[in-house]
C-alpha cells in the first residue's frame, strides 16, 4: 500500500514548523548516535519542513544532504529556513517514499516521525536499500508500538458515535506502528545487514488545553479532520479529544512511543 491518497499529502507547514518541538527533541537524539566523517552524501527522508536537516547539515561540514518529503508545502518550507544558511550544500525533493528516485546514490539515511506514515514497510525498506551506496547506512526512529495507544482508543470510541461514524466508521488507519522484532525481520527481508531495533517510551507532556488541541489538531489528526465536514464538527472533534485527554492524571499527556532503527547495506 502507497502513502496516503494525494489529498492527504499536503501539511500545514507553518503549523508543523511551529508545532514539532517533540519530534525535533526525538530527532536531535538520533543525530547524537550518527559517527560522521563530516563529507557524506546523507537523505533525510521526510524531512518536513527543514529543522532537523539543518542539525544534520551543520555535523556535515563538507557534506550534502536531499531533504526529501512527500508535501510540497513541507518542502517549501524547509526551502525557505535552509537555503540561506546552507546554499548548495541542500537540496529540496517532493517525493513518496515508496517511489524515490534514486539509485546507489547515498552514503546514508536519517530519518525521523515519518515512516509511520508509510502502511508498506516492506517496499519502504526495499526502496531505501536501493538508494545507498554499497556499505550505506540507515539510521532512523518513527512511532512503534503501542504508541499512542490511549489517543487511538478515544479516537475509535469517538469514530463509532453517532456525531462521527458516517465520516469515520469506515476510515482505515493512516499509521503502522511497528513492534521491534517485526521491524528487524522487514529490514532484513528487504537486505539489510547489522540490523539493530528498538522501542522506546517518550511520554510527552503539554502545557494546558490549548497547546494539547493545538499539537493534536496539526500533527496527529490532520488526516482524519479532512474527512469531517466543515470547521466546526473539525473543531468539535479536537474539543472532545481534549475533553477526555483533560481528566487523565497528569493531564495532555500524550502516551508516544519511538521504534529506533539501525542497519546497513552489504
Amino acid at each position: 500500500m502507497a502513502q496516503s491518497p494525494q489529498s492527504n499529502r499536503e501539511w500545514n507547514s507553518s503549523e508543523y514548523h511551529r508545532l514539532s518541538q517533540p519530534q525535533v527533541s526525538w530527532g536531535k537524539k538520533v543525530l547524537s548516535r550518527l559517527q560522521l566523517r563530516g563529507d557524506e552524501f546523507v537523505l533525510d527522508a521526510g524531512a518536513g519542513t527543514g529543522r532537523l536537516t539543518a542539525d544534520l547539515l551543520q555535523a556535515l561540514p563538507r557534506g550534502r544532504v536531499v531533504a526529501l518529503d512527500v508535501s510540497q508545502n513541507m518542502s517549501r518550507t524547509a526551502r525557505e529556513y535552509l537555503l540561506p544558511q546552507f546554499g548548495g550544500r541542500v537540496q529540496m525533493v517532493t517525493a513518496d517514499l515508496l517511489n524515490l528516485p534514486f539509485r546507489d546514490t547515498f552514503d546514508g539515511i536519517v530519518s525521523t516521525a515519518a515512516f509511520h506514515w508509510v502502511l508498506d514497510h516492506d517496499r519502504l525498506f526495499r526502496g531505501l536499500l536501493e538508494t545507498l551506496r554499497p556499505g550505506g547506512w540507515l539510521h532512523a526512529q518513527c512511532g512503534g508500538g503501542e504508541n499512542l495507544a490511549r489517543l487511538g482508543v478515544r479516537m475509535a470510541d469517538l469514530a463509532a458515535s453517532a456525531k462521527y461514524s458516517p465520516f469515520l466508521r469506515d476510515f482505515p488507519s493512516p499509521w503502522l506502528y511497528q513492534n521491534a522484532e517485526d521491524a528487524a525481520e522487514c529490514l532484513r527481508r528487504a537486505g539489510f545487514v547489522d540490523v539493530k531495533t528498538s522501542l522506546e517510551a517518550a511520554p510527552t507532556l503539554f502545557d494546558d488545553r490549548s497547546h494539547y488541541s493545538q499539537f493534536v489538531k496539526a500533527v496527529i489528526v490532520r488526516t482524519h479532520l479532512e474527512r469531517l465536514p466543515g470547521e466546526k464538527l473539525r473543531e468539535q472533534y479536537v474539543a472532545d479529544l481534549a475533553d477526555r485527554a483533560e481528566k487523565d492524571d497528569p493531564p495532555f499527556l500524550l502516551d508516544y512511543w519511538r521504534l529506533n532503527l539501525s542497519a546497513r547495506k552489504p
